[in-house]
């Protein structure tokens, strides 16, 4: 339960906003300007934050963004590890997943690149607390959805 004091220095919050944009090369442009601008948030103040805070990523590697816009033009924003999708895809070597999952397989990849994938999802703030097993097996399941075959070890 929150104390007074918390509920009083509360800022109220104009939206939730979500983007996703590539890892250090976030530009303004019309994407943040559409989204940032309509609650008159500080565009270029927003680009200098997210590239300074995704240096360590590949560049184009898509991040996702939540920004928190408060009704006094400020923001916090909160950055996430890029989709399972994209890691999947990256580590099966395909540009897309099947166009028909299930029926045709569009690529195979081991468990040792679940393993991975599942490690490095783990440290978002939405995954921190379930184990690597049950992301891992999350990782399969969108696997199968793509049409990627997991297997013990490659043939």
């Amino acid at each position: 339960m929150s104390t007074l004091k918390e509920i009083l220095t509360r800022r109220p919050v104009a939206a939730t906003i979500r983007l996703t944009l590539p890892a250090a090369q976030a530009k303004m442009g019309q994407t943040i300007g559409q989204m940032l601008g309509q609650y008159k948030l500080n565009q270029m103040a927003f680009v200098k934050d997210f590239n300074a805070r995704t240096q360590k990523y590949k560049p184009d590697t898509p991040m996702g963004v939540l920004v928190t816009a408060f009704k006094d033009s400020t923001y916090e924003f909160t950055v996430r590890s890029p989709s399972v999708t994209w890691y999947l895809k990256k580590a099966a070597g395909i540009e897309s997943g099947s166009g028909r999952p299930g029926h045709v397989v569009a690529s195979t990849i081991t468990m040792k690149h679940v393993y991975e994938i599942a490690k490095v999802k783990q440290s978002d703030p939405y995954c921190q607390y379930m184990s690597l097993e049950a992301i891992s097996r999350s990782v399969v399941g969108t696997a199968a959805s793509m049409g990627i075959r997991v297997q013990k070890e490659l043939d």
